[in-house]
């Protein structure tokens, strides 16, 4: 069987979703809740020296729904990194209030279906996009998906050019809303239940769904896509720690 399509690996991604126990929040004292909070700006600000030194990336949202409260993305170097980061929140005093609701172990990565005639670790545009920033905008909408292996429709038994056939018209769908909506894809096979994580940045919420929508008429998405839940979030600066969290 042909070998699948060679990918370009980046950094390491952890979309970690937490329940908040309110309640459980509302009765301790102001001073335990202030006290959380400043050890908790204290990690942000470790977090926001990695980024500052291009070493990894971080943001956090508020979750709009019930499934979850607080979703934390972080981008980092290796999996010990993200494990490493993981446990230190699970730590502090504030993580002792929220339960986990979900979360999604993957890697940033880039597919090609064109031969390459440079190195693409190389070439700035493409590190650029391994081993990016997080974009501040106002909303994400993260969603995992995998593709179709059933008896009569399987992906993975198609020709790698009649696959890249389908990728670039889904490309080229989706090239209208490139200014307005960033994406970071990750890699999950072998990590997580499904196959790939897409998270979308964009300040217009409604921008989502008109994308999405429109891609889903796409072959490669209405024949061979299989998604797992949406989350919407809103992005949370660091400096709104303490107003999200004030009763």
């Amino acid at each position: 069987m042909e070998k699948t399509v060679e990918t370009f690996d980046g950094w390491y991604a952890l979309h970690d979703f937490r329940t908040i126990n309110w309640e459980k929040w509302q009765q301790v004292s102001e001073t335990e809740r202030k006290s959380a909070l400043d050890e908790f700006n204290a990690l942000l600000k470790d977090w926001q020296q990695i980024e500052d030194d291009k070493q990894g990336s971080h943001a956090i949202y508020s979750i709009v729904g019930q499934k979850a409260d607080i979703m934390f993305m972080l981008l980092r170097p290796t999996m010990k990194d993200l494990n490493k980061l993981e446990n230190q929140f699970n730590k502090t005093a504030l993580a002792h209030y929220t339960i986990p609701a979900f979360s999604y172990v993957s890697i940033i990565e880039k597919s090609t279906y064109t031969k390459r005639q440079t190195d693409p670790y190389e070439d700035p545009a493409m590190r650029a996009k391994l081993y990016p920033t997080i974009p501040k905008t106002e909303y994400i909408c993260f969603y995992p998906m995998s593709k179709q292996r059933g008896e009569s429709t399987n992906w993975f038994t198609l020709s790698k050019e009649e696959r890249g056939r389908m990728m670039f018209e889904h490309i080229a769908t989706s090239k209208h809303y490139t200014d307005d909506v960033k994406r970071i894809i990750t890699g999950s096979i072998g990590f997580d239940d499904h196959e790939w994580g897409v998270s979308l940045f964009c300040d217009d919420v409604l921008k989502f769904k008109k994308l999405i929508y429109d891609t889903r008429f796409d072959e490669v998405s209405a024949k061979y896509a299989i998604f797992g839940t949406f989350f919407i979030g809103i992005y949370l600066p660091n400096e709104e720690m303490d107003s999200y969290f004030q009763i």
